[in-house]
């Protein structure tokens, strides 16, 4: 899985309600009419500024809060193909493979400013920040999680398969 785009930066503890609002997330199930509404109360022109394949690079602790799922899934529907994190709620972290956003912790994200160019590799756990020239190392994801986003999320990856996947050498 390659994406190429440019990144959206947020601080730290950016939590599900900042990320979907409650005014939004109890009025429609539409997950592309919430996708318009993704991190407004932190930056109310977010949706406009953002074009399909763009990232948005966090602090720490992103996607704390709530475990519904709208946030990873306004997020996915807005276009954006990665959320890269220094680190990640974890009920989050789970609910974004779950629903096909791929969520990558890099440590150095930091390093990347806001509108940097990056080209991302997840399978190899590289960022190509074509602006600064630089190349940053990630965590890497497991190969059935890999799977699961490949197939477009959990749900998508049980009716492929028939059921779960187990590779017997985890």
């Amino acid at each position: 899985m390659e994406f190429t785009g440019s990144a959206h930066k947020v601080g730290d503890d950016v939590n599900t309600d900042l990320i979907i609002s409650g005014r939004y997330k109890f009025k429609t199930l539409d997950n592309k009419e919430l996708a318009k509404h993704v991190l407004e109360d932190l930056d109310p022109g977010f949706y406009e500024k953002i074009q399909a394949g763009d990232f948005i690079v966090a602090g720490r602790n992103f996607g704390c809060g709530s475990s519904r799922e709208q946030a990873p899934l306004a997020i996915k529907y807005a276009g954006i193909s990665a959320v890269i994190a220094q680190s990640f709620a974890r009920i989050f972290f789970r609910n974004a493979v779950n629903v096909g956003l791929p969520v990558i912790e890099c440590t150095k994200a930091d390093e990347i400013s806001e509108g940097d160019k990056l080209e991302l590799d997840i399978e190899n756990g590289i960022i190509k920040n074509k602006t600064k020239d630089t190349i940053i190392k990630t965590k890497t994801i497991p190969s059935f999680m890999l799977d699961i986003l490949n197939d477009g999320g959990l749900a998508a990856h049980f009716r492929k398969h028939g059921g779960f996947k187990i590779d017997k050498n985890i």
